[in-house]
C-alpha cells in the first residue's frame, strides 16, 4: 500500500488525539479570518456639516461646534497622527485659495488632536501646537479643493469641541507673537474667563446670570470706534446661541461704570456704554439675532479698574 504525505499527516493527527492532545479551532465567530481594523473613510458625509469658503471669507474665524473622538486610532492613518478619530470626517471644507494661509484650530476642555486630508491627498496632523492641549495647524500655501477634517480625542474620551477655520490669526491659540491680528489684541479664540454658556431660544431660567469681574487693560476703541471701556484679551463669556423669534438681550449690573463689547456670529462688533438700568450700566438689544457664537466682554469705562459685575442674558427684558 502506498503511503503519501496526506496519509502521514492524518496518522500523526490520529496519534495526537489518542494521546489526549487537542487541535485548536478558530475562535468563535471569526471562522479563521482576521479582525478588520477600523479606518477612516473620507467618502462618507461629514458628521457636523460642510461649507464652501473662498479666501477673504467673513466672518473670520468660521466656527463649527462638534464632538471630538471616535473608534479609529489616528496612528494608523498617517505618520505623526495621534488620538482617536471617527470613521467619517467631522467636517468638510471646500476652499478656494488665495494669498493667505489656511489655519485650523480646536478649542475644548479635553485633549484634542487634528487629522486633515488635503486636496492633494496629503495628511496633515497636529496635537498640541495650540493653547494647552489643543491643536493648531497652519498651511502657509494652501491648495484649492476639499479638506476633510477629523477632530480627535487624545485619550479616547470624546468631548464637546469647537473647530475654527481662519486666514488671519495663526497665533490665536498660543505661541509666536502675543499680538494677534485682532485690533487691540483682544482674542475671541481664547478660552472665556468665566466659561461657555449654551442656550436655545425659549431658555429658562430667563435671565441667565453670570457673576464676574469687569475691566481689563485693552482700550475697546481699538476694536471698533463705537466701543468704549477697557476689557481683557480673552472674552469674559462665550455664548453659543440657537436663535428663534425672540430678541437677544445682554445687559450688565454693577456699582461702577461698565461697558459691553460683543463679537457676533457674523463677525460684527456690538458695543454699548450706558443704555441699561441706571446711568452707568450697558445693555444691548439684538432684535433679530443669528444663531452661533457670541463672544462677550464686560469692560469698565476707566482703565486700571477691576470691579464686581453681573452679566444678564435674556430674551424678555434687560436687567
Amino acid at each position: 500500500m502506498k503511503t503519501g504525505p496526506g496519509f502521514v499527516l492524518a496518522l500523526a493527527a490520529a496519534l495526537a488525539l489518542s494521546a489526549g492532545a487537542s487541535i485548536a479551532a478558530p475562535p468563535s465567530g471569526q471562522k479563521g479570518q482576521k479582525t478588520q481594523t477600523p479606518s477612516v473613510d473620507i467618502s462618507q458625509n461629514a458628521t457636523f456639516g460642510s461649507v464652501s469658503l473662498s479666501s477673504g471669507f467673513t466672518p473670520d474665524p468660521y466656527r463649527i461646534d462638534m464632538y471630538s473622538g471616535g473608534n479609529v486610532d489616528a496612528t494608523t492613518v498617517a505618520n505623526g497622527c495621534v488620538g482617536m478619530v471617527a470613521t467619517a470626517p467631522d467636517f468638510q471644507l471646500t476652499y478656494n485659495a488665495g494669498s493667505l494661509p489656511l489655519i485650523f484650530g480646536v478649542t475644548s476642555d479635553n485633549d484634542t488632536t487634528l487629522v486633515i486630508n488635503g486636496p492633494n491627498g496629503r495628511w496633515y496632523c497636529d496635537d498640541d501646537s495650540g493653547d494647552g492641549t489643543n491643536p493648531l495647524m497652519s498651511i502657509p500655501d494652501p491648495q484649492s479643493g476639499v479638506y476633510d477634517v477629523f477632530v480627535g480625542a487624545y485619550g479616547g474620551n470624546g468631548a464637546a469641541a469647537q473647530l475654527y477655520v481662519t486666514e488671519l490669526n495663526s497665533n490665536a491659540m498660543g505661541g509666536g507673537d502675543p499680538q494677534s491680528n485682532y485690533a487691540g489684541a483682544v482674542d475671541p479664540f481664547e478660552a472665556a474667563n468665566y466659561g461657555t454658556v449654551t442656550l436655545s431660544a425659549g431658555f429658562t431660567p430667563d435671565p441667565q446670570r453670570i457673576s464676574m469681574r469687569a475691566g481689563g487693560s485693552i482700550d475697546a476703541q481699538n476694536i471698533a470706534s463705537h466701543c468704549r471701556g477697557f476689557v481683557t484679551r480673552a472674552p469674559d463669556v462665550e455664548l453659543s446661541y440657537s436663535a428663534g423669534s425672540l430678541p437677544l438681550i445682554l445687559s450688565v449690573e454693577a456699582n461702577t461704570d461698565t461697558t459691553l463689547v460683543v463679537n457676533g456670529p457674523d463677525g460684527r462688533w456690538y458695543c454699548d456704554d450706558d443704555s441699561g438700568n441706571g446711568s452707568l450700566n450697558p445693555a444691548l438689544h439684538i432684535t433679530n439675532p443669528m444663531s452661533g457664537t457670541y463672544d462677550i466682554w464686560v469692560g469698565t469705562y476707566s482703565s486700571g479698574m477691576s470691579q464686581p459685575a453681573r452679566l444678564d442674558i435674556s430674551e424678555l427684558y434687560s436687567n
